[in-house]
């Protein structure tokens, strides 16, 4: 934003990082994933063991979790008039002896090992100070300037894969994080050994009382790794979910909690990945209007700029490290380098 550009806010929301890392700012606590972190993170790595934190793209299966997410579809395209499916290419030429295959994927960019774009969660917030709440993103990027995409569903195009892209994240897309290396130290914390499989609201007093526990510091720049167990028992299910039972299943930050999203800005963490469906209980508590139903999303994505992650497969990487008895580790996510989209799919890469 030029000297001369008008600002986006007068007024930001209180105890939000809004213009701490500049005023066109789209990364957040990203910015902290410094030099520094990365030799912090590198210093972990001991026996160079490495792990894959991504679930097939494929899981959950089906839409019994989210009816509005769809699993990938894959379809061949075309070469030369024919389907490159095990196309033979001595129809285009002769004498060759290739086969070859090309393809197309249809891809719900959240609905697999994911993050969070910034653009992910706004809220309605009066950012021109001027008593009228405006619907508007990390750092003051708006909806319909920033952030488009069309009123209604007829001009989505989702019947029609010959339109064109029909939204856009703009400065907040996910491509803002993917333009730069996100790697850095990350920390376990195991909810899972303490609590087990039981559907448990984590607040801060349960989360401190874990972190004391098993001796686990966490710093300013640190990656916050949440292992539920929630991704393995996804796993079991082998594509068929049983909404039923994951819905009540293995811990979840608990949003209203006033001391956790404190304790979050606090910390100064870069980012929170989690193995379960949404980091937080969704929805929420119950709360007075006007209040969000994602408040650990909307105190993370558009108050601080912390992007979150979710669906990580933790287990064994969390199972390996506790037997060692340590926490940290070199975490490597880069999300897609896709522009405008509001998440991405990734198959984060841990090294211990």
């Amino acid at each position: 934003m030029s000297a001369e550009a008008t600002p986006r806010w007068t007024r930001r929301p209180e105890g939000s990082t809004w213009g701490d890392f500049g005023p066109d700012d789209r990364i957040g606590r990203m910015n902290l994933l410094t030099a520094a972190k990365l030799r912090q993170g590198i210093a972990e790595v001991r026996d160079f063991t490495t792990f894959a934190l991504g679930l097939p793209l494929t899981l959950p299966g089906g839409t019994a979790l989210n009816p509005n997410r769809l699993p990938p579809i894959i379809r061949p395209n075309l070469r030369s008039g024919a389907v490159n499916a095990n196309c033979r290419l001595d129809r285009v030429y002769p004498g060759s002896s290739d086969i070859m295959n090309d393809d197309l994927a249809i891809l719900h960019t959240q609905y697999s090992t994911q993050w969070d774009a910034l653009s992910h969660v706004g809220s309605l917030f009066d950012a021109d100070d001027d008593g009228v709440a405006e619907s508007v993103y990390y750092n003051g990027y708006r909806a319909g300037t920033d952030v488009t995409g069309p009123a209604d569903v007829s001009g989505a195009g989702l019947a029609d894969l010959s339109v064109g892209t029909t939204f856009s994240a703009g400065p907040l897309g996910i491509d803002a994080l993917a333009a730069r290396p996100v790697q850095g130290r990350a920390v376990m914390v195991d909810l899972h050994a303490h609590l087990g499989d039981a559907h448990t609201i984590v607040g801060f007093e349960t989360l401190a009382g874990i972190l004391q526990a098993d001796g686990i510091v966490v710093e300013e720049g640190d990656i916050l790794c949440l292992h539920t167990g929630f991704a393995e028992k996804l796993l079991e299910m082998g594509g068929n979910p049983d909404p039923e039972v994951l819905h009540h299943f293995g811990a979840v930050l608990d949003g209203r909690d006033p001391e956790l999203l404190q304790w979050i800005t606090d910390t100064g963490i870069a980012a929170i990945a989690a193995d379960n469906y949404a980091v937080e209980l969704y929805p929420a508590r119950e709360a007075e209007a006007p209040a969000s139903v994602l408040p650990l999303h909307e105190h993370c994505l558009f108050r601080l700029g912390v992007h979150l992650g979710e669906l990580w497969r933790l287990t064994p990487l969390a199972a390996h490290l506790r037997r060692q008895g340590r926490s940290r580790f070199l975490l490597t996510a880069p999300p897609l380098n896709l522009p405008g989209a509001a998440g991405s799919p990734l198959n984060p890469i841990a090294t211990v």
